[in-house]
């Protein structure tokens, strides 16, 4: 009878290793979890129904991923808001003669071929801007030239016009012991053929202070700097003309007027000494013969 076959010998790793320690086992898979369907057999059909979502990647949602709103357009450059265009109107409802009055005469062209001024129609204002005069005058020599794209002068406004001569009396018991204010004032009394006294005379066009380089400055020019306001666009009107004369006058009154009380106080001294001078020279010359009494 053979001999039994003797078992192999065991690894002398496995003889020393401790009895005590398990070997390492490894780890079995758990079990798939069931489907949705298989737990709850009314589920596929609900889901069926639902909308279905969007499979998500693999790097999961982002808030970047979402799809932003859209934004509004960007807005173009603007220009800065234009200034508001300023208006020459009355400052009170008063139309009484104030202490001062502002005058403003348009001209038509008359004599042979229409060069010579003559007095059209003439404007009174007071303080406040309000018109206290506003007449058309009809000329004593016939009209050649109405001169309208500057005085807004047509013929149809001769039908309602006044006598020179009215007029120019009317226009004299206006301004009588009244501050006269207007631009270029030498202009528009001559074409009245009356003469206002200098000391009551206040002109825009020859106050030292609105010219430039010595220079005379246009009544447009003044209004726009001093006012604000554009004047004399097309035909140019008289009642806003004498408006800006007077507001432009009460802007710098105060000034103006203690400039001229010094200049005035000045003259007077300067005609003072000027007749104690001959008077001095008068005694003290050989030349002048002395009256023997």
């Amino acid at each position: 009878m053979a001999a039994e076959a003797a078992p192999p010998p065991s690894s002398p790793s496995a003889s020393g290793a401790n009895p005590g320690r398990n070997p390492k086992r490894k780890r079995k898979p758990k079990p798939k979890a069931a489907g949705s369907s298989a737990l709850n057999p009314n589920w596929a059909h609900l889901q069926s129904k639902l909308p279905q979502r969007p499979a998500a990647t693999h790097l999961g949602k982002r808030k970047h991923d979402a799809v932003p709103p859209p934004q509004p357009p960007m807005p173009a450059e603007q220009s800065p808001p234009a200034e508001a265009e300023v208006k020459l109107e009355p400052t009170s409802e008063d139309a009484s003669l104030t202490k001062a009055v502002a005058i403003d005469c348009e001209m038509v062209g008359v004599g042979s071929d229409g060069s010579k001024s003559a007095l059209g129609r003439v404007t009174l204002v007071n303080s406040f801007g309000n018109v206290v005069y506003d007449d058309y005058v009809r000329t004593v020599e016939r009209i050649v030239d109405y001169r309208t794209r500057i005085s807004g002068i047509r013929p149809k406004h001769m039908n309602k016009a006044k006598e020179f001569w009215v007029v120019q009396k009317e226009v004299a018991e206006l301004i009588k012991g009244r501050i006269l204010v207007g631009h270029a004032l030498h202009n528009d009394l001559k074409v009245l053929l009356l003469s206002h006294p200098k000391k009551d005379t206040r002109d825009t066009s020859e106050y030292e202070i609105f010219r430039r380089e010595r220079k005379r400055r246009s009544l447009k020019d003044l209004a726009a700097e001093v006012l604000g306001a554009k004047i004399q666009q097309n035909e140019h009107c008289p009642i806003e003309d004498a408006r800006a004369a007077m507001f432009i006058y009460n802007k710098h009154k105060k000034a103006w007027e203690k400039n001229m009380k010094e200049q005035f106080r000045f003259k007077k001294k300067l005609k003072k000494r000027g007749k104690k001078k001959p008077a001095e020279s008068n005694g003290n010359d050989p030349n002048v013969p002395t009256v023997l009494l």
